[in-house]
């Protein structure tokens, strides 16, 4: 049970830490690694940006080792949590949001179209300040309003 709830608290802060280093890493001093994905000055399916799945991948993946190798001790379950976020993040991100995969298109439901919305709104800001909705999952509330409203009309 401690463990299932260092996952979950885990999980749950990564949604912090995800607002924190993109708004103050990815668009401040690693900005030129995160730049192309705002620009889409690429021609390949990979971005730059794709680098910071390493970063943040290298540190759930040693937690859950040094956690199995220490008897799955608390260090298991907050790599655990961590890399559940990581994978979460793969799916919204990368397959809902920007459709690296074309599955899960098309939705009615006004939590996704918020999460959308916002996110759309973070890429009207193409250069490295002035940036709006740095988070994945919790989304304000205005988008949740207006999503709200696309579906009533």
């Amino acid at each position: 049970m401690l463990g299932f709830a260092i996952t979950i608290g885990t999980f749950l802060g990564m949604e912090f830490m995800a607002w924190f280093t993109h708004k103050y890493v990815m668009h401040g001093i690693m900005w030129h690694f995160h730049k192309d994905h705002h620009n889409k000055d690429h021609k390949s399916w990979f971005e730059r940006n794709d680098v910071f799945f390493l970063i943040y991948a290298t540190p759930g993946a040693f937690l859950m080792i040094s956690g199995i190798v220490s008897n799955f001790d608390f260090k298991f379950f907050i790599g655990l949590g961590i890399t559940l976020y990581g994978f979460s993040y793969f799916l919204v991100h990368d397959i809902f949001i920007h459709q690296r995969f074309k599955i899960f298109r098309n939705t009615n439901h006004p939590y996704f179209l918020a999460l959308r919305k916002a996110h759309k709104a973070h890429h009207k800001v193409v250069e490295k300040d002035h940036g709006v909705c740095f988070g994945m999952l919790v989304v304000p509330k205005k988008y949740y309003l207006e999503a709200a409203k696309m579906l009533n009309k």
